[in-house]
């Protein structure tokens, strides 16, 4: 990763008020109007006033020294462990294979048991024959036990049972591949934001020097002030200069809070972010200039969401040949074991027997047909999306490739432009000293290379990103990185 240059010689302000603001320029700070007013009696004090304590706690705050370094390898560890979004993919493909044991139970026998035990007792009056006798009562009581065991076993059903055990486990991989596909996705949106944590760790530094600087300068314009060899409205113009600067390094370090913030959810977890990250070097691509065509054929072959595609019209093509199937018959074995008594110990009544079963619907108002039309129509639905889907392919591919050319070309302009601002700072400055100068042409000056400062930083990162939204587009899922500090 390119280094910045900066020096403590150097000034340099910061204009980022975040992370979108990073890659535009901004204005140069503007001017304090001239004093026109008769001067008083008692002539104004030049000195610095003091920096307001809310923004001391600021400042401290910005230098606090931060405590674990996370690279980009243990940010992506953390997300493939904790990101929610892998964990649900992970439930639906063992759901999706939970699936496959389902039909596969169809091959096999189906057996089934069930038992009953009654008892009743039954009175009945009987009237004695003896003279003035009273009426009797006889009771009865019954017992009866029933068991059976069934056996059901398929034999054959032209293909039913069996293509919808090939569907379900088409259907398996392509939740499988969909899977690898959202690993992949969780993997981009953790580098990005890990940039962006660089990005913005980055220009708290700048601000961090640029505020250091404009501190400096203010101490030297005061002192030219005070022994009158420069006008007062340069110490009004160098104190909003150093206010500015107070500004932009609170902006950043909320810039820089926020995106690690972001970078603790796309990793997943639930922790302060009293952490900073190791700079690294994302090396090219390979093949990242070779021709569109073989690009895009590369993704196509090794990305995951196509690979899903194909095996869901695979499955639906199987679904389609089960379908059509309903109007044959199915054939299969029985068998019935069954005892029937006063207790299950009686084996003078056990009985046993088995068959051949054939099962055929001939008519069912058109049922099947219009399952069939629903299925094709299905399939050709699925053929479609794989269709867009490779269309969006070539896209995502092209504006990826694109992207890394068009920030390699501005990373080098980038280069260049802080090179000749950082000369054109060092010239306003000596000027400045010299007396043909004033503190206007040096606050441009100073603008100028901030600018420059923020867009070869921005440039930089983005450098890095483009080349992992590449990755993801071609369906890589490991990148090339080099630590570096």
């Amino acid at each position: 990763m390119r280094s910045l240059p900066l020096t403590l010689s150097l000034c340099v302000l910061p204009v980022v008020a975040g992370a979108q603001a990073a890659s535009q320029p901004q204005a140069p700070a503007a001017q304090a109007p001239a004093d026109t007013r008769a001067p008083a009696s008692t002539p104004r004090s030049p000195a610095t006033p003091a920096t307001p304590p809310a923004v001391q706690q600021s400042l401290s705050m910005s230098e606090a020294p931060e405590g674990r370094v996370i690279t980009l390898a243990d940010a992506e560890a953390l997300a493939r462990q904790n990101q929610p979004a892998l964990r649900s993919a992970q439930a639906s493909t063992d759901a999706a294979y939970a699936r496959v044991d389902q039909s596969f139970s169809s091959f096999l026998p189906q057996v089934s048991a069930n038992a009953g035990y009654t008892f009743g007792t039954s009175n009945r009056a009987v009237i004695q024959n003896v003279p003035g006798s009273d009426t009797g009562v006889v009771s009865n009581s019954t017992r009866r036990f029933s068991g059976s065991v069934t056996a059901n076993q398929l034999i054959y059903d032209f293909g039913k049972t069996k293509g919808r055990y090939s569907a379900s486990k088409e259907s398996a991989g392509a939740q499988e591949s969909s899977q690898q596909q959202v690993i992949q996705d969780a993997l981009r949106n953790v580098r990005t934001a890990y940039f962006n944590v660089l990005t913005q760790k980055a220009l708290l530094g700048v601000a961090r020097e640029t505020l250091q600087s404009e501190e400096a300068r203010l101490n030297q314009v005061s002192a030219s002030v005070q022994v009158g060899t420069r006008p007062e409205i340069d110490l009004l113009q160098q104190r909003t200069a150093k206010a500015n600067a107070q500004v932009a390094l609170i902006r950043a370090q909320n810039a820089y809070a926020t995106a690690k913030a972001q970078l603790n959810q796309t990793m997943g977890v639930e922790t302060a972010t009293d952490f900073t990250v190791q700079d690294v070097t994302v090396a090219a691509i390979p093949g990242e200039d070779e021709v569109l065509d073989a690009l895009v054929k590369r993704a196509l072959e090794s990305r995951p969401d196509v690979a899903a595609r194909e095996r869901q019209i695979a499955a639906q093509e199987s679904q389609v040949k089960v379908t059509k199937a309903g109007h044959l018959p199915s054939l299969s074995a029985t068998g019935n074991l069954s005892d029937v008594g006063e207790n299950p110990f009686n084996g003078a009544t056990l009985s046993a027997q088995g068959g051949i079963q054939l099962s055929w619907s001939l008519f069912q108002g058109g049922l099947v047909n219009a399952q069939t039309r629903e299925a094709n129509a299905n399939l050709r639905d699925l053929q479609a999306q794989k269709d867009s889907l490779r269309q969006q392919v070539r896209l995502q591919v092209e504006q990826a490739r694109l992207n890394v050319v068009a920030t390699r070309e501005a990373l080098t302009a980038a280069d260049e432009a802080q090179m000749n601002a950082r000369e054109r700072l060092r010239l306003a400055e000596g000027r400045y000293r010299a007396g043909v100068g004033n503190i206007i042409e040096v606050s441009d000056a100073q603008v100028a290379f901030t600018n420059a400062a923020a867009q070869q930083v921005q440039a930089t990162y983005d450098l890095a990103t483009s080349r992992a939204e590449l990755a993801r587009a071609l369906g890589t899922v490991e990148l090339n990185t080099l630590a570096s500090r």
